[in-house]
């Protein structure tokens, strides 16, 4: 059974104007191990779609559908972190909302390369510091699926890439499933192993990519730099 199952989903956004249809009748699956990427140019709902899939909106018509056991990790674009406790403590905090016990923290963030930190404040760290203790703290709950909206877009191009590859990493010792919200092709052809792209409003799926090359990647790959070729081709 697929991991998420999109069926025909509607949802229209009313406000002081005329309502907006972002979705009617669209349709998505994710398969269980899989990763899927969606791109698109800004207002085609990428970030609604992923709301839907986490259950921060409800569709106006269609079903939703993630298994109920999965517990769910999620990475946003900006780090959300309690900036008056320490950086183990906000993600302890998430773990023990999940229920699990909090002996494996240190080993997390000693993954994503800040334990030396765990005892600082977030407000100490960069902002690439910052959003590896949000990846760690979404890696910690020990989810089945992750959503990931745009989670390196705030960062100059250097520290994303060097967190690009983190997750790789992270994925590749902690296997998922997972749906990343993108605006940047290469981050969609580097991590995915499928890539889809939302066009319109409302929003169609117009195109879509299996990317099927061996991990670890590396951004130089030029068989990535022809999916990002043509993913860019499609945006235009």
């Amino acid at each position: 059974m697929s991991a998420v199952i999109l069926d025909r989903i509607g949802k229209r956004f009313t406000g002081t104007g005329a309502a907006e249809t972002v979705f009617d009748g669209f349709s998505l699956r994710v398969e269980p191990g899989e990763l899927v990427a969606v791109v698109g140019a800004s207002g085609t709902g990428k970030t609604t779609l992923l709301h839907l899939v986490a259950g921060l909106e409800k569709p106006d018509t269609g079903t939703v559908s993630v298994n109920s056991a999965d517990r769910l990790g999620m990475v946003f674009q900006q780090p959300r972190l309690l900036d008056w406790v320490p950086v183990r403590k906000n993600v302890e905090l998430a773990v023990e909302a999940a229920g699990l016990p909090t002996g494996g923290v240190d080993e997390i963030l000693d993954a994503v390369g800040l334990l030396e930190y765990a005892g600082k404040f977030p407000s100490v760290l960069s902002g690439g510091q910052r959003q590896r203790v949000a990846v760690a703290r979404a890696f910690a709950v020990q989810p089945a699926l992750m959503l990931l909206d745009e989670p390196f877009s705030a960062l100059d191009e250097i520290t994303g890439r060097r967190l690009r590859l983190l997750l790789q990493d992270l994925w590749l010792q902690r296997p998922l499933t997972g749906l990343l919200v993108t605006h940047n092709p290469a981050e969609a052809a580097l991590l995915a192993d499928r890539v889809v792209v939302l066009s319109g409003r409302p929003a169609v799926l117009s195109q879509e990519y299996t990317v099927d090359l061996p991990r670890p990647r590396s951004p130089e790959d030029p068989a990535l730099f022809d999916v990002h070729r043509r993913i860019v081709a499609d945006l235009v």
